[in-house]
């Protein structure tokens, strides 16, 4: 595993912040939400940009870690960046046992992890049930999840909102969650993530 470079993540912030900054006119709301210790970002997703439009709301002083599938990963050259840059691989969307080591030693350090609940880009909301390896990884750590929400639409030369809400906890129980507990608090976060929809 290559170990990830904040200098390397801070070039190439300024290069795509300044590209992606030619095509939307970008509107962060609630950065007061950010703390300042470890956290969940949990977003919808429905655009490969997503990732990098949550960093420029994070800031150039934030380095964010993106858990992503790995198809992306096996590409050579794209590979070596995006572990510089810090990303985590997941296989198909299952939270395997590397992808969930390398969260929790992100997490463990004071960072900062984004997680798309959805598993895959989708256009619509409600068109696919969100996943639960979110809610399971933010019990398991105790750490805060931060709702952020993105417009699935994204208009080229408009202006586009990004909204951070407020952080909550998903605190553990004594007895262990069922299946249809862990759906219901998946259907829960991203009613959280809609209702932040300025629009």
């Amino acid at each position: 595993m290559i170990k990830p470079s904040y200098k390397f993540y801070r070039c190439c912030y300024r290069f795509l912040r300044a590209a992606i900054g030619i095509f939307y006119r970008l509107e962060i709301i609630g950065k007061e939400h950010i703390p300042d210790s470890a956290a969940m970002v949990c977003s919808n997703h429905s655009s490969m940009v997503d990732p990098f439009l949550i960093a420029f709301a994070f800031g150039i002083n934030t380095q964010i870690h993106v858990i992503a599938k790995s198809e992306i990963f096996k590409i050579p050259v794209i590979s070596q960046a995006l572990q510089l840059m810090g990303m985590i691989s997941v296989d198909r969307g299952v939270l395997d046992a590397a992808s969930v080591k390398s969260t929790l030693s992100y997490l463990k350090n004071g960072e900062k992890v984004v997680i798309f609940p959805e598993g895959t880009r989708v256009n619509e909301d409600d068109a696919i049930a969100a996943k639960t390896g979110a809610v399971k990884l933010v019990e398991r750590t105790g750490v805060p999840v931060i709702p952020l929400f993105l417009p699935r639409k994204k208009p080229l030369f408009s202006k586009l909102p990004i909204v951070i809400g407020e952080p909550y906890f998903i605190e553990k129980q004594a007895v262990k969650r069922s299946v249809s507990d862990y759906s219901l608090l998946s259907d829960i976060l991203m009613e959280r993530i809609k209702s932040l929809n300025p629009g």
